[in-house]
């Protein structure tokens, strides 16, 4: 199977993206046409959500028919309405014999200090995001949820540095493929996990021509945690953090075992990003499942983990700089 390092890899996954580019917001949607089983995971201390409760295993409804991300804060779960009114014009949701009630969970990330604040993600987008998802390799970089994201801002927007939307798959064998898409918008900073180097982050703030990535360009957050000033911002810091993260896979699922995948997952984040998981982030990992492909879960779960890094990776190296903010792309 050739791959395009894409979640659209996995079979019955479809994504889309809409974004108001100077505005820098916007909304990504990973459609599944057929429905997939679907589990999450809400791990950091600031999520906004919308529908999570129905993928809790004892709850009645198997099957997502969406997942949406979207920048806005609050705001933007209102493009989840344009997400199902979409899917209910291709008869795509659940049936409730009363008529068909399209299931389109969702997650939200803070982009309003990064553009304009008055510009957000509404049912319009939405639908734009949900009727141009196709299987095609995901764009990645500054679109759909990933335009206004950033990361490093320990001390504020004005240190960060820009992210984005990034995606990769993994082929694990007999036909199972696990893929994995992230936006990208941490207090923390984004490593690359096999050195342990910073890739993009907290920037020091020093004046003078430095390069992006050059000696003393990183202010290093976990460094600056334990310094004075460290330990006593972080009741200020910024607060506009989340990392959104979906993992899907053609393996046949419970939600129980969907809700374990994206357990697992997390551990990408975990792994890419410091710190993580804090009281100001509201990281979030949705799983979904959409075959009927044998495996053992604790397998698919490994690769969901390893997918997401790669992706998290992908989203800071295909960032382009907006909004005053440097970027790795340029």
């Amino acid at each position: 199977m050739k791959l395009q390092n894409s979640i659209t890899d996995v079979p019955g996954i479809e994504v889309g993206h809409a974004q108001e580019s100077e505005s820098l917001t916007g909304c990504t949607v990973v459609l599944c046409r057929k429905g997939a089983v679907g589990g999450v995971d809400v791990r950091g201390g600031a999520p906004g959500t919308r529908e999570t409760d129905l993928l809790d295993p004892v709850n009645l409804v198997e099957k997502v028919n969406a997942i949406l991300l979207a920048g806005g804060s609050a705001y933007g779960l209102d493009a989840a309405t344009g997400v199902m009114r979409y899917l209910e014009e291709q008869k795509i949701g659940f049936n409730t014999g009363a008529g068909i009630v399209p299931i389109v969970p969702a997650a939200i990330l803070f982009d309003l200090n990064l553009g304009r604040s008055d510009v957000r993600p509404d049912a319009e987008m939405g639908y734009r995001a949900a009727a141009s998802a196709g299987h095609d390799a995901v764009l990645e970089g500054n679109v759909g949820a990933g335009t206004g994201a950033s990361v490093g801002k320990m001390f504020g927007i004005n240190q960060a540095m820009k992210s984005g939307i990034g995606t990769a798959s993994i082929e694990i064998g007999g036909g199972v493929v696990t893929g994995a898409l992230a936006a990208v918008n941490a207090f923390g900073d984004v490593i690359d996990p096999k050195t342990g180097e910073i890739l993009a982050g907290l920037r020091s703030g020093k004046l003078g021509p430095f390069r992006v990535g050059a000696p003393g360009y990183y202010a290093n957050t976990m460094e600056v945690m334990k310094t004075f000033l460290g330990r006593n911002i972080l009741s200020f810091a910024s607060r506009a953090n989340t990392v959104l993260g979906v993992v899907a896979t053609n393996a046949a699922l419970t939600k129980a075992e969907a809700t374990k995948i994206a357990q697992m997952a997390q551990d990408g984040i975990a792994r890419t990003i410091r710190p993580a998981h804090t009281m100001l982030d509201g990281d979030i990992v949705f799983a979904l499942a959409t075959g009927g492909k044998k495996i053992d879960v604790s397998t698919v779960g490994a690769f969901a983990a390893e997918a997401l890094g790669q992706a998290i990776v992908r989203a800071v190296q295909m960032a382009s700089p907006a909004g005053g903010l440097p970027g790795l792309k340029s």
